[in-house]
């Protein structure tokens, strides 16, 4: 695998796809913190660094909510710009990996859990409400001119890319069709 595929997030995305792997986010944030399993927590930051990395690619959890959930769900594709969503996987990334460092670095628990716990709320919104808390910073980041408006392209208008994509399907159908 190239260098570039290894870090290359999806520019666009399914939010259904995102949803569910939210909802794992939260079956594993809900383990962890019942059963207070420290290992989980590791768990949890290795998701979420890989997710950050190359999105669904190299994470198990993505992996089996985009290839074996989500085919058996008959709701169609939400498409949404990518960009956004990779900045709120940073954020658990960043929190996961700050719990990690509080609980085995400094052996304070306390406050890992209530990491963990603040990336159950993200999570939970997110699978329950599609409200991606960091889809939203990402938004006020970019309002208050902390990141420049063209970092997403597709966040102003991703009409175009998404009439480029309707344009290209039923080519690709029709040489499938023709193929069979």
């Amino acid at each position: 695998m190239a260098r570039t595929q290894l870090l290359d997030f999806p520019e666009i995305v399914d939010e259904i796809n995102a949803r569910l792997v939210a909802a794992g986010v939260v079956s594993l944030c809900l383990a962890t913190l019942l059963t207070q399993q420290r290992w989980l927590v590791v768990v949890l930051a290795a998701g979420f660094v890989l997710r950050v990395m190359n999105g669904p690619r190299l994470s198990p959890l993505a992996q089996f909510a985009t290839k074996v959930v989500r085919p058996r769900l008959s709701v169609p594709e939400r498409l949404t710009a990518g960009t956004p969503k990779r900045f709120a996987q940073s954020i658990g990334a960043t929190l996961s990996l700050s719990a990690a460092i509080a609980g085995y670095g400094f052996n304070n628990w306390s406050v890992a859990w209530a990491m963990v716990a603040a990336i159950l709320v993200a999570a939970s919104l997110e699978a329950a409400l599609g409200y991606c808390l960091g889809c939203k910073i990402f938004a006020l980041l970019i309002r208050a001119g902390v990141l420049p408006e063209d970092v997403c392209k597709d966040c102003a208008d991703i009409s175009e890319r998404l009439n480029a994509l309707i344009d290209q399907q039923p080519a690709e159908a029709s040489k499938d069709f023709a193929a069979a």
